[in-house]
């Protein structure tokens, strides 16, 4: 599984390298443009939530929120984490992941058995953040979180520069 965000209308070409042979690609929103989609469905199917940046036509295309199931783990998509917490406790949806961009910032943390994956941003480099994006492996004939592998990929580092 492929899991990238904030591209702002930038597909990195690395992208295409690191995601080769995945079985699905998530994008937790502010995708800028349709032909970022265009790009990453080349590389497996796509699912894509509307990010607060997303606009016109794109937004109306995109929902605000994606429940996926790839290879037994359910994914719960949504940009703003905050804004979903807010909104629903993601263990009465009967989800494994959560999925959610908009910081900027990447990060992997479990809570009570479920695992928050942030990829951080794909896009154009931004503040002292890296250009990352992330994978999530399933490992076969386990049960609960130890089936999941997720792993942050750095494109590019980020800077103490602001």
């Amino acid at each position: 599984m492929g899991v990238i965000s904030d591209t702002h209308g930038v597909l990195d070409p690395r992208v295409s390298e690191v995601f080769k042979g995945v079985a699905h690609i998530i994008h937790a929103g502010d995708v800028g443009t349709p032909d970022v989609l265009a790009g990453l469905s080349r590389i497996a199917p796509v699912t894509a939530v509307r990010g607060n940046m997303d606009s016109g036509a794109l937004a109306w295309d995109l929902p605000q929120q994606a429940v996926v199931e790839v290879c037994g783990v359910r994914f719960l998509v949504e940009h703003d984490r905050e804004t979903l917490l807010r909104a629903l406790d993601p263990r009465a949806v009967g989800v494994d992941v959560v999925v959610t961009g908009h910081s900027h910032s990447p990060s992997v943390d479990w809570s009570d058995g479920l695992l928050y994956l942030n990829p951080g941003a794909a896009g154009r480099r931004r503040f002292h953040l890296p250009k990352a994006v992330a994978l999530v492996g399933v490992l076969p004939g386990r049960e609960g979180p130890e089936r999941m592998v997720p792993q942050i990929v750095v494109l590019e580092e980020g800077s103490a520069r602001r």
